[in-house]
């Protein structure tokens, strides 16, 4: 395996750990509030989401940071 693919599998797990994580919490808390079985549910929605944010990342993050560069050179150009 390449340095790049390596680098981007890491990137991927990494990004959509800390995203799914964050995002399921709080997607949580605004749902159910503090309740007594928030972490639970939470755990839940995570073990969910994490697998299909990772998906994700893995299939779009070259598009996104395609787009991000050009977006960048434009502004710079500008």
């Amino acid at each position: 395996m390449s340095d790049a693919m390596r680098l981007r599998l890491v990137f991927s797990l990494m990004m959509s750990f800390v995203m799914s994580l964050l995002m399921s919490a709080w997607v949580t808390w605004l749902n159910i509030g503090l309740h007594p079985d928030f972490m639970l549910r939470w755990r839940h929605a995570f073990l969910a989401a994490w697998p299909v944010a990772f998906t994700v990342v893995i299939l779009c993050a070259p598009t996104v940071q395609g787009l991000s560069h050009k977006l960048i050179g434009k502004l710079i150009s500008k």
